[in-house]
C-alpha cells in the first residue's frame, strides 16, 4: 500500500494531485508547524499580467500548527478572491460548469484555515476525479517527530511503501523506514503544458487553471496520460 503526505495546501498546483493520483492512502498533515505566506494560506492564478496571488489572511502567532491557525475574517478576502477568479476564468471553456463549486464554499464564512482548505481540496479531488483514502494526521496519537514521525504514519495506516516528494533525497533519515520494512519512493513530477488564457504558458500555479480551462481532461494532464 502507498502512503503520501503533504500539508493541506491552499488550491495546490498540479505535482500535489500527482501524489495523490500515486497514492492509496494521502495523510493531510495537518499539526504541523504553519508558515506563514508559504503555500498553506496562499496561491497562483493566470490573469493578463501574468501570474496572480490569491492570499488567505492569517491570525498567526509563532510556533502555531496548521490546525491551530484561525483566518483573519476583519480583511474582506473572500469576496476579493471570488472576484479574481471570476475576472480571470469566467471566459475559460469549462468555467459553468465548475466555477459554481468553488462559489459555494466562497459563500460561507471559514474561521479556520484547515477547514476551508479541506473544503476546498474535497471539492478539487471530486472534479479530478480522485477518489482515494484521505487522513488527518492528527486523527493519529503519534507524537513522533521528523522522518520518524511518518514513518509511525506510513506503519498507521499499513503502509508499505512511503511516497516522498522529490525533495526528500534532501532531507528524509531513511532509518526509522527501514526499521519497519517500509520501502521509499520518490515522485518525480515533469509539469505538462495546457491550453490556456492570456498568452505565453505560466507553469506552477493553482489546480484550478487546469480545470476551468481543460474541464474533464485534468487528470490525464496530470498524470502526463499515464496509468495510476
Amino acid at each position: 500500500m502507498i502512503v503520501s503526505m503533504h500539508q493541506p495546501n491552499f488550491l495546490p498546483w498540479l505535482g500535489f494531485f500527482d501524489k495523490v493520483a500515486l497514492s492509496d492512502v494521502f495523510i493531510l498533515l495537518d499539526n504541523v508547524q504553519f508558515e506563514k505566506n508559504e503555500w498553506q494560506n496562499r496561491n497562483r492564478i493566470k490573469g493578463p499580467g501574468g501570474p496572480q496571488w490569491l492570499t488567505i489572511p492569517v491570525r498567526h502567532k509563532f510556533p502555531q500548527t496548521i490546525s491551530e491557525t484561525a483566518i483573519n475574517n476583519d480583511m474582506k478576502w473572500s469576496r476579493k478572491h471570488w472576484n479574481a477568479i471570476v475576472s480571470n476564468y469566467s471566459k475559460a471553456p469549462f468555467f459553468s460548469e465548475y466555477g459554481g463549486a468553488f462559489e459555494e464554499v466562497y459563500k460561507k464564512q471559514w474561521e479556520s484555515l484547515v477547514e476551508l482548505n479541506r473544503s476546498l481540496l474535497e471539492v478539487l479531488f471530486d472534479l479530478l476525479g480522485l477518489q482515494k483514502r484521505i487522513v488527518f494526521a492528527s486523527e493519529f496519537p503519534i507524537e513522533t517527530t521528523s522522518s520518524q514521525r511518518l514513518a509511525d504514519l506510513c506503519e498507521a495506516v499499513g503502509g508499505d511503501v512511503y511516497l516522498a516528494g522529490a525533495g526528500g533525497h534532501d532531507y528524509l533519515d531513511t532509518k526509522p523506514f527501514e526499521a519497519r520494512k517500509i520501502r521509499i519512493a520518490y515522485q518525480s513530477y515533469e509539469h505538462p503544458t495546457y491550453p490556456q488564457l492570456f498568452g505565453a504558458f505560466v507553469s506552477h500555479i493553482s489546480v484550478i487553471d487546469l480545470l476551468f480551462n481543460c474541464g474533464d481532461q485534468s487528470l490525464s494532464i496530470i498524470r502526463g496520460d499515464k496509468a495510476v
